[in-house]
């Protein structure tokens, strides 16, 4: 089985940020007697990614996508991903208790309280809207959850919270294959 890794973003492609997951990723499955077969850069173009992601979910690697899963107008990544798979989007029942867990936290932290209902919260649940079917991988810098389908694993772009994500899909999911 190959591993391929996909990064997603503008801010890559033009240089305001580096690219910190290639290397890291390559640590990550080197430890686990693995190597990179393959690796993407795009931009947030969404046939691009569309047309990237219906590749990978054919492909029979195991595949991660970092970045553009937030809820930022530039992140496409969940909607492509449903396109590509072929499925609706819908809000995942455990993202969203772990969004609304989270949520919770913060408000006792600034010690205000909770509203649900307020338009923000209502938007932030936007981040547990997956493709149908879709199941979660844990985020456990803020518990707002990435999700893979199939063999391709989606994780937000900041690295703080991919790579422990990206551990987890492969002791967890791929344990065999150490």
């Amino acid at each position: 089985m190959n591993f391929g890794l996909i990064i997603i973003g503008d801010e890559i492609l033009s240089g305001r940020r580096q690219d910190k997951h290639m290397p890291r990723v390559i640590e990550l499955l080197a430890a686990r007697g693995h190597s990179l077969a393959w690796a993407r850069y795009l931009g947030d173009e969404r046939q691009q990614i569309t047309a990237a992601l219906r590749e990978a979910l054919v492909s029979g690697d195991v595949v991660f996508s970092c970045g553009g899963i937030g809820a930022t107008p530039d992140d496409h990544t969940r909607q492509c991903a449903a396109a590509a798979s072929g499925r609706p989007l819908a809000l995942h029942p455990q993202a969203k208790a772990l969004i609304e867990e989270r949520m919770r936290e913060v408000a006792a932290e600034q010690g205000v309280d909770f509203e649900p209902d307020r338009a923000d919260n209502i938007h932030r649940l936007n981040m547990g809207v997956f493709p149908q079917g879709a199941e979660i991988i844990p985020n456990p810098y803020n518990k707002i959850a990435g999700f893979f389908v199939g063999d391709v694993h989606f994780v937000p772009g900041f690295p703080v919270m991919a790579w422990p994500m990206v551990e987890w899909v492969l002791d967890q999911r791929y344990p065999q294959l150490h």
